[in-house]
């Protein structure tokens, strides 16, 4: 991106890149001599992966800013403990088992020695994975892998005090492969500093979804001010027989797909795009703004409009 406006650091080795710790101490000095070591990296062939996996290798990441402070409340203590009340006085015991499905600091017992009491068990009005469930769930962030389509997926969601949010899951293929995918939230709702960040691996070859369908779901959680978009993915790799015309045609066609998925985002203008030919990979990053957005104090590298 643009140094004087959201921009993003990319770092690079190049395969089988030899990677060494910093300089040996020299002999004379008084501490113990560190032998140096060197780090051969795989190349994807090594890590057993087939032409199906390397032609889903992809890593979506959003990473939000200015987030709407109706939509950052749900990131708050106070306000998950009234969302979970509230769910909490209108189902019997076994729905709240369900409901709660990821409370294990939610036991039993506590639901039912709490029934008919009007007291919630202090799970559901402390910190922990029970309200991190809660929010995950009231939010929307469950609905972007559904259990209807995941059934083997596992979230494990945690709020905190007084506020902020952490999610990572665990997606393993629907299609009964061996891949196991994730994807991880992170929340900071204070309307001073609020950011969310998403990022997933999920192929969305895979899951029947678009990269624009999941990057809209995410956004319509937080409604962010800002945010930019990168997005990984391995080239698909080509016949040995093609001539270099064919293959170039065939890679400039599959480049052009690429940087047009998830091009647009409802609700929102695209300010920037960026796309990087990478060996073996596609990098295309992208930065937006909210239609409605009337922009936030400077921050480092902006300038100043008087």
């Amino acid at each position: 991106g643009k140094m004087n406006g959201e921009h993003w650091y990319l770092y690079l080795t190049e395969p089988y890149t030899s990677l060494t710790p910093p300089a040996t101490p020299t002999a004379d000095s008084d501490d113990e001599v560190t032998q140096t070591k060197f780090i051969q990296l795989p190349d994807r062939s090594d890590l057993g992966m087939g032409p199906q996996d390397e032609a889903s290798d992809e890593t979506l990441e959003v990473l939000m800013t200015d987030l709407d402070e109706e939509s950052a409340k749900q990131f708050y203590l106070d306000h998950a403990t009234s969302v979970a009340e509230k769910r909490y006085s209108n189902f019997e015991k076994d729905d709240h088992v369900d409901v709660f499905s990821n409370g294990s600091d939610l036991e039993v017992d506590d639901v039912s020695s709490s029934q008919g009491s009007g007291i919630l068990p202090a799970e559901l009005t402390t910190e922990g994975h029970a309200l991190g469930t809660v929010v995950s769930e009231s939010c929307g962030l469950s609905d972007v892998y559904p259990k209807g389509k995941f059934p083997d997926s596992r979230i494990d969601a945690y709020l905190f005090t007084p506020c902020g949010f952490s999610a990572n899951g665990v997606i393993p293929s629907p299609d009964g492969g061996k891949g196991t995918h994730y994807f991880t939230v992170h929340v900071t709702p204070e309307p001073h500093c609020s950011y969310a960040s998403f990022e997933t691996n999920v192929p969305h070859s895979r899951n029947g979804q678009t990269s624009a369908g999941i990057i809209q779901q995410v956004v319509n959680i937080f409604k962010p001010g800002r945010f930019t978009v990168t997005v990984f993915e391995a080239k698909p790799g080509v016949d040995g027989e093609w001539d270099a015309d064919k293959e170039a045609r065939y890679i400039e066609r599959q480049a052009a797909r690429r940087v047009s998925k998830g091009e647009n985002v409802e609700g929102y203008k695209r300010v920037d795009r960026i796309v990087h030919d990478l060996h073996g990979y596609d990098l295309v990053f992208r930065y937006y703004e909210r239609l409605d957005w009337k922009g936030g104090a400077p921050r480092l590298g902006e300038e100043v409009i008087a």
